[in-house]
């Protein structure tokens, strides 16, 4: 059985992780098969925005499979970081915006799968933790890196080095989330916002993406400099004329 459940309407396409009596902890399986799916979404010309989300009602993801992670000598755990990581790396380097759609708890893994989406909505409920610290460990699929992008460094720092859960509503105010919803009313509302970015340009999109990735890999000098190029090769198109020539003329 898949272990992600997958359908599209219109240009968005949902992944929902879908191990529901396991609260959607990520195992080896599932960690492959999201990474899987994920590309070949992001590969689908007609797929304007990914939508990521978990089944059941309590859970995004509550984690790695703790129970599968301890049976792994130190090769088996490297690979199993390593997919951790390709799944969430796919995710970020997806041309399209990805939305993370958080309905529960999105700790350890959980959380790190939402910090390598653009966007961020949580349920009312949701809550975000890295609990790395309290089972001897540190979070090894990108929440070192990735967090403090979102948060800073002495929320990071706090974080990581405490453990503690986050609220959605203090996730909300620190930036780890973007917008918070009731729970009945968080797949509607994130439809809604999906709706939004699958008419924009896919390709300004796609370059929005690239600029903000810069900025995070290299100098200020250097990011600016691709957020230069990127503008250039969007302005040397016809869709450009278009779309400014319809403004001008309002």
């Amino acid at each position: 059985m898949s272990l992600i459940q997958t359908w599209q309407e219109g240009g968005l396409a949902w992944m929902e992780l879908s191990r529901p009596d396991k609260l959607n902890a990520l195992n080896r399986d599932l960690l492959a098969e999201l990474g899987q799916v994920a590309r070949e979404l992001s590969d689908d010309p007609e797929v304007r925005v990914l939508l990521l989300t978990g089944s059941g009602e309590r859970a995004f993801a509550a984690g790695a499979d703790i129970a599968e992670m301890c049976e792994q000598d130190r090769d088996g755990i490297r690979e199993l970081m390593e997919l951790g990581k390709e799944a969430a790396y796919t995710l970020e380097e997806a041309p399209q915006p990805v939305i993370a759609v958080v309905n529960g708890y999105a700790l350890g893994g959980g959380c790190e799968l939402s910090l390598a989406c653009d966007l961020v909505c949580a349920a009312e409920s949701a809550q975000f933790g890295l609990p790395e610290i309290d089972l001897g460990v540190l979070p090894g699929w990108g929440g070192t890196q990735r967090l403090e992008r979102r948060v800073g460094y002495g929320r990071a720092r706090d974080m990581i080095l405490t453990g503690r859960r986050v609220p959605a509503a203090e996730a909300l105010a620190w930036g780890l989330c973007d917008r918070v919803f009731p729970a009945a009313r968080l797949r509607d509302e994130a439809t809604a916002l999906a709706q939004t970015l699958a008419v924009k340009d896919a390709q300004s999109l796609a370059a929005c993406k690239r600029a903000l990735r810069a900025r995070s890999l290299l100098s200020a000098a250097e990011g600016l400099a691709v957020e230069t190029e990127l503008f250039v090769q969007l302005f040397d198109r016809p869709e450009r004329a278009v779309q400014m020539g319809r403004f001008v003329r309002r």
